[in-house]
């Protein structure tokens, strides 16, 4: 995490102000040097005490306090509110009158929430008080007086400190603005309003003091950004899940020079309230000086904020890596029942997180309970793929056989999309409404720290294409992605386990039927009559003929009975394969393969002895083997992830020559 550098806030010094003549209450000049501001940096350091804290010096409850300031400074948060004290005989438009009325509300509303049981050190906020007040009447330099305020509250945090000064100097100016309010309506306050000048502050504060008290509003709303964000970097400082080495170096490089400069600021204001009050406005600080510090202020609240964000993010960071290592090991772990694990993947605000399509109404998880529970996980062009018609067909037979064991099973639709659009929700709601199995009830109850289990490549690893993860009923995920063993075996893959597929696999024999159902009514005749089916395809029409001819011809001279089957190829432009086809039927043709292997076919003269020992098709995988080594055009790609450690040569599948090693960047949207 990059810090921003101590020298972001330059230190200033100011001269006597004891003369008569208009001075800068800030006493600016200009920076000084590298040096100076080092200088500055270690006096403010110097007055901390706060790691020999004294055990009668008990904690401060920051927030408290602060919540408390910030309703005493409300006003300042308010434009034009110095204008909002109405003088008897006084005309007011009508919607200044309703801003006043507002600004009281709200107040109302805030005060009503304030705590009344944290306790506040009195005898700090006197001391404190009179550095600001006593010593300002004396036009003692802004500079002292703020380290003279730091050395009062030296056994303090530094969120205490700032909270210190400013609560000290909130005392002082809501005091003044209480009396303004209740001047009119209230005899002591008039009395008193009328010892100190009050009606003629108040006739002047629209007119002559206008730019004094927008001077004075703005920098006290920097004082209280900065503080805010004080107190939350300091709260940071108790986050477990940072390590000492950023916590120290987020501490000491911002906090203690914005808390000097925040104090500073203070005492600045409170000179500015003395002088605006007083019997001299003439001696009050000079608005763009008020501007200058509060834009310095700015400044520092920036670098406060951008330090802020970093040290969130990374707590974020390892908070949503805590929560995905949490959620991995729920998910893969074995529990009683698959419960907690439903709760891990679908949560909202302890609501219903599930839809039963069937029933149309939001339901518990506990539907799922002791259950074997198929996600199917998906985007949004679900119903565009095959997967969508297996689990429907699924679903059917399902529904059809309620009793039978195969059918205990339960379909979760879980929708995953990159970005969530009011079209996208919509399209959700409609997709959800149309299925009849169980979906969630909403997107938002699948968290993004489980979204991104389901993104992750170690994980189930969702990308586009839609999966089938299958949960047994003690919570254990079984198979990553089912959509293959249900597409082939049906509700006979029960109860989808990796397992079970391997099983499947051991007691099935490779046979044409896997690989060309449906494909042809008399594909099976043909395996009754035991001939040889050939499946082929492509798009070359010029090579399918060359290759059905050779087929026929040496079927013919083999005495072997041969079917050629065109299936044509994995992603068909349609108005080529419509043509080939018609060409196909007009013709009595039959396809595929490729070009060499139309010469293993020509070259049947070459291995025929081969084919009367070893039989037709194993003498054939072996003539293949010997045109793939020789070929002179072939196109083989390995593609693997750039994770993991990468074998150093790869001997091609082909021809058996080392491949070429290339980096690919790749879009696949499939």
């Amino acid at each position: 995490m990059a810090l921003v550098p101590q020298s972001k806030f330059t230190a200033v010094s100011r001269g006597d102000n004891r003369a008569r003549a208009p001075a800068p209450r800030d006493g600016r000049r200009q920076f000084s040097s590298t040096s100076d501001d080092n200088a500055l940096v270690n006096q403010i350091l110097l007055t901390d005490k706060s790691h020999d804290r004294p055990y009668e010096v008990s904690s401060l409850a920051v927030k408290n306090i602060l919540q408390t300031i910030e309703a005493i400074l409300s006003r300042v948060m308010k434009p034009d509110t110095h204008g909002a004290i109405v003088l008897p005989g006084t005309l007011v438009p009508a919607a200044t009158h309703a801003d006043a009325l507002e600004h009281e509300k709200t107040l109302h509303a805030s005060l009503s929430t304030l705590s009344e049981s944290f306790d506040v050190p009195n005898h700090v906020f006197n001391a404190i008080s009179c550095e600001i007040l006593c010593k300002s009447l004396a036009g003692e330099d802004a500079n002292k007086t703020t380290m003279d305020i730091l050395n009062i509250v030296q056994n303090y945090d530094w969120d205490e400190k700032v909270v210190l000064a400013l609560g000290a100097f909130a005392v002082k100016d809501g005091e003044f603005w209480l009396v303004a309010q209740l001047y009119t309506s209230n005899p002591l306050a008039k009395a008193v309003g009328q010892l100190k000048q009050l009606q003629e502050i108040l006739e002047r504060a629209g007119t002559i003091l206008k730019p004094k008290f927008d001077g004075y509003n703005n920098l006290v709303k920097a004082v209280l950004k900065v503080t805010r964000s004080i107190i939350q970097l300091q709260e940071l400082q108790n986050d477990p899940h940072l390590t000492p080495e950023i916590k120290s170096a987020a501490s000491t490089a911002h906090i203690p020079t914005a808390v000097y400069w925040t104090i500073r600021s203070i005492v600045v204001a409170a000179s500015q309230l003395l002088g605006i009050t007083g019997s001299d406005p003439e001696y009050v600080t000079e608005a763009w000086e008020l501007s200058s510090l509060a834009h310095k202020l700015e400044n520092i609240f920036n670098h406060l904020q951008e330090n802020l964000n970093k040290l969130n993010q990374i707590i974020q960071k390892i908070k949503d890596e805590d929560a995905f290592n949490a959620i991995a090991r729920i998910l893969e772990s074995p529990h009683i029942d698959n419960s907690k694990p439903l709760r891990v993947l679908f949560y909202k605000d302890d609501q219903p997180a599930l839809y039963d399509g069937l029933n149309k109404k939001r339901v518990d998880i506990d539907v799922l309970k002791r259950k074997v529970v198929i996600l199917f996980i998906s985007d949004l062009d679900v119903v565009q793929g095959n997967e969508y018609m297996i689990v429907q067909n699924m679903y059917i037979e399902k529904r059809q056989n309620l009793g039978r064991p195969e059918s205990q099973f339960e379909i979760v639709w879980v929708p995953i999309t990159d970005e969530w659009t009011a079209a996208k929700y919509q399209q959700f709601e409609n997709l959800r409404n149309n299925m009849e199995w169980y979906s969630v009830f909403h997107p938002s109850v699948v968290s993004p720290i489980v979204v991104r289990y389901i993104r992750d490549q170690r994980k189930w690893n969702f990308v586009k294409k839609p999966l089938l993860v299958v949960m047994d009923p003690q919570g254990k995920i079984v198979h990553q992605n089912a959509i293959h063993m249900m597409c082939i075996w049906g509700s006979l893959a029960y109860p989808f386990t990796s397992t079970k597929e391997r099983l499947l696999w051991d007691e099935e024999n490779w046979r044409i039927e896997l690989l060309a159902d449906n494909l042809h009514p008399n594909i099976f005749t043909w395996i009754t009559e035991r001939k040889y089916v050939c499946l082929y395809g492509g798009e070359d029409i010029e090579w399918i003929r060359n290759f059905t001819r050779a087929a026929k011809s040496v079927a013919l001279e083999a005495g072997i009975p041969l079917e050629l089957l065109y299936v044509g190829r994995s992603k068909p432009k349609e108005k080529v394969a419509k043509q080939i086809l018609s060409i196909i039927q007009a013709e009595n043709l039959s396809h595929a393969l490729e070009w060499n292997t139309t010469i293993c076919l020509k070259e049947f003269t070459d291995w025929k002895i081969r084919a009367a020992d070893a039989g037709f098709i194993p003498a054939l995988n072996e003539h293949l083997e010997g045109v793939f080594k020789q070929a002179p055009h072939h196109c083989t790609n390995l593609i693997l992830p750039a994770t993991g450690i990468m074998p150093e040569t790869v001997a091609c599948a082909e021809c058996g020559r080392l491949m070429e090693r290339f980096s690919m960047f790749r879009c696949c949207t499939d």
